[in-house]
Formats: structure tokens, sequence, C-alpha cells
């Protein structure tokens, strides 16, 4: 088991745009069991490769009531619901607070698995949210930037005031 040290809010690492996987290999195997062994011992459903500091397109998302983890490399959105749904979101590099966010109920989602062969899934409820979620951190877009500027401000405040009673 390898936990990897996380990186935390705000971090500017969280922002930048993570490169696309290439080499379908045995670092990517490694860092796929990395991503699992340190979602569970955050602990959290969801991680990327920059929560963990490293510029890659993979996600692995270890939902609950899902029959296994899995690991998602290169993902994108091709297909987003006009319907949308309000979900309660936190992230693993800020932990502690979490805020309600509207994102798409529905979504499709193209991606290579961790031996390069191309997939695709359609995904709705927590699953589709996780997707947008974590696809908008390898886009550098964390998710309290989603809230309102007040809303955003507020649970900073809320963090902060947690990272100081550490």
């Amino acid at each position: 088991m390898t936990v990897q040290l996380l990186v935390h809010y705000p971090d500017q690492r969280l922002r930048l745009i993570a490169a696309p996987v290439t080499a379908f290999d045995a670092s990517l195997r490694t860092l796929a069991v990395d991503l699992l062994d340190t979602v569970r011992a955050a602990p959290g459903i969801g991680i990327t490769a920059p929560h963990i500091g490293v510029s890659m397109r993979v996600v692995t998302l270890d939902l609950p009531g899902s029959d296994a983890p899995h690991t998602y490399v290169n993902p994108e959105i091709v297909w987003r619901s006009e319907e949308t749904i309000l979900h309660e979101e936190g992230s693993i590099s800020m932990p502690g607070v979490n805020e309600r966010v509207e994102r798409a109920a529905r979504v499709r989602v193209r991606y290579r698995d961790i031996d390069g062969h191309e997939r695709a899934e359609e995904a709705d409820g927590l699953r589709a949210v996780c997707h947008q979620h974590e696809i908008d951190q390898l886009d550098g877009i964390f998710w309290i930037q989603h809230l309102s500027a007040l809303r955003r401000n507020r649970l900073v405040a809320r963090y902060e005031k947690i990272q100081r009673g550490r």
C-alpha cells in the first residue's frame, strides 16, 4: 500500500491543466494503485493524479455501492444532459468542508482504460457528479469555482478556520 501525500488547497498545482497520458506502462499502473490507496486512506470517493502532485490526466473513482473501483485515463465528457441536479461536493484536497453544486444530471465520458483501450461510459447521479468534478480538476478547475463568490468566500473562511485548529 502506497499512500501518497495530498496537495491541499490553495496549492497552485490544483489550478494546472493536467497533461494527457501517452505511455500505458508499469508507471501508470503504479500511479493507479497509488491513487486508489490514497483515496481510500483520505478517505474519499474520487481522486485525480494532480491531487497527489502528478500532472497527468488520470482519475480513480471508488464509489459506495459500486462493485469495484475504476480508473479513467484521459477522460473527457462528450455529452451532458440539460437536466441538472444539486449535489453535496467536497475535496480530499480541502478536507472538512462541502457545499451543494449544480451539475448535469447525466454525462457520457470517453476515456482509456489502464491498458490504453478506448472506452465510453454513461453515468447519472453520484457517478455523473464525480466525473464532472474530477475532470474539472484535470482541467485546473477546482470545485469551489462553481460556487458564487459569496458562498466560495464563506467556504474558504470555514476551511481556513479548520486548518488553523489542526
